[in-house]
């Protein structure tokens, strides 16, 4: 990508920065539409989609040449837009599956899973959107895409990632007719091994997830 379109005066559809801030801002806007809970049936497909569509980006992103920002030290942006209605919002509308386990980093060995939870990753994932998406739109078009490379790699690539494998489980479960493990007692304040997963672990059966979510399972 050449400097005259990280700085171009007008917006072109074909420009890589329009086509991620698009994507990005399409994430940013479906996901906080689903935690209204309007259409609570559809909520796990459409985030799966969503979730799909932002890493697309995220893999454009990670494969470009490393963006250098205009500037030194980067602008102060002021305050953080508060997430945690959306988090909360979301928590209840996910809240039979909301909770998963997690292993951090696959090449690192012998990790046990930890407990995580989709609202907590999805509100994780968008405070770094916007916080680039606050740059683009003041048209540090270069600090925008440099924020969103380097917070790909180093923090919403991994929890976007994360979160696709969660959402994508439960609906293959629910597809296939396999019934999930029961997440009562499983609470992400705490730290468990793999026995201690297992024994926390229960029965959810499908009617019980795949009822909230709109679905019927294989017959």
């Amino acid at each position: 990508m050449s400097d005259a379109t990280l700085h171009a005066t007008e917006p072109n559809p074909d420009d890589f920065a329009v086509q991620i801030s698009d994507q990005i801002g399409s994430f940013l806007v479906a996901v906080t539409e689903v935690a209204k809970g309007d259409e609570p049936n559809s909520a796990v497909p459409f985030l799966l989609l969503e979730v799909s569509q932002l890493l697309l980006a995220g893999g454009r992103l990670g494969a470009h040449e490393d963006i250098v920002p205009d500037e030194r030290y980067e602008p102060d942006l002021g305050p953080e837009p508060d997430v945690d209605e959306l988090r909360e919002n979301l928590a209840r509308l996910l809240e039979p599956v909301d909770v998963y386990s997690e292993v951090f980093d696959p090449y690192e060995p012998r990790k046990a899973p930890v407990p995580a939870r989709i609202s907590d990753d999805l509100a994780d994932v968008i405070t770094d959107l916007r916080h680039g998406m606050a740059h683009y739109r003041a048209g540090r078009t270069t600090e925008a895409l440099w924020w969103w490379q380097f917070s790909y790699f180093s923090n919403w690539g991994t929890t976007a990632s994360a979160t696709l494998r969660a959402l994508h489980s439960v609906l293959a479960h629910v597809r296939l007719n396999q019934p999930l493990e029961e997440l009562d007692g499983l609470d992400t304040d705490q730290a468990m091994g793999d026995e201690t997963l297992e024994i926390e672990a229960g029965k959810v059966m499908v009617e019980e997830i795949g009822g909230p979510l709109g679905m019927r399972p294989v017959q």
